[in-house]
């Protein structure tokens, strides 16, 4: 049982690190971190770039996988037996 609490705590501390990350990354109103890593380039019609489109996907995934582990350790520490 320590060894899945203490997996899922190693995985809730990398994954809240890179959501900020990947957060900070996106473009908002002014253009944001991403402009630096070809985001800022977007596509004609007010569409977003392939880097925006990607960088959105593995938010969602990353954001998905932190989830689960904030489920998965409040159900370990609320069952732990001692």
């Amino acid at each position: 049982m320590q060894i899945i609490e203490f997996t899922l705590q190693v995985l809730l501390g990398l994954t809240s690190l890179l959501l900020t990350l990947l957060i900070l990354l996106h473009k908002g109103r002014g253009g944001g971190l991403s402009d630096m890593f070809g985001g800022g380039m977007s596509q004609a019609m007010g569409s977003s770039g392939l880097a925006e489109r990607n960088l959105n996907v593995l938010t969602v995934i990353l954001a998905l996988v932190w989830f689960f582990a904030v489920v998965g350790l409040g159900l370990v520490t609320k069952f732990q037996v001692l």
